[in-house]
């Protein structure tokens, strides 16, 4: 059985306005089939409590379908908004320093 990963480049900033857009990605690829999600972050370019809330959604949709969601890290200026909020252990992060 082959495996089907669904990559999600997310950009710009992950404020009220773009924030909503992170759950809807993650939910239309588990409804596309995906067995694991990769959220890109290296293109956003500021996040607030409304994107780390997204990625917190994102992250219990995926839990509640089964779905694996990996999240790699964005810019020094994301990581460490994600850093200050205590996060970087409650979302998966792969390839942190």
């Amino acid at each position: 059985m082959t495996s089907r990963v669904e990559h999600v480049a997310l950009s710009g900033e992950l404020d009220p306005v773009g924030s909503p857009g992170v759950l809807r990605a993650v939910r239309r690829a588990i409804r596309g089939g995906a067995d694991a999600v990769v959220l890109h972050l290296e293109a956003v370019t500021f996040i607030d409590s409304s994107g780390l809330r997204a990625l917190l959604g994102a992250t219990d949709a995926a839990d509640a379908a089964g779905v694996q969601l990996l999240i790699l890290p964005g810019t020094q200026r994301v990581m460490d908004v994600v850093e200050a909020a205590r996060l970087t252990g409650r979302l998966p992060f792969v390839g942190l320093p």
